[in-house]
């Protein structure tokens, strides 16, 4: 099994478990959509690029405002 395959199958488990967990102590409310990957652009330029970083991590403890700038 390649790294590539490992982690897809990782990132299912972990999602699966998550799903599990919100179903029987959350019922009724949305499942959680899982962070797809690293920092943004928006968020770098918001936060700069070690904060971006952090704030991935720890989704909850930063938050960042769209601007109307940019494309």
């Amino acid at each position: 099994m390649s790294k590539h395959e490992d982690e897809k199958m990782d990132k299912r488990v972990i999602a699966k478990a998550v799903h599990k967990h919100e179903e029987g102590m959350h019922p009724g409310k949305p499942k959680t959509k899982l962070a797809k990957g690293g920092k943004t652009n928006l968020q770098m330029k918001q936060l700069g690029r070690n904060l971006a970083k952090v704030a991935n991590q720890k989704v909850s403890s930063f938050t960042y405002k769209k601007s109307g700038r940019g494309r």
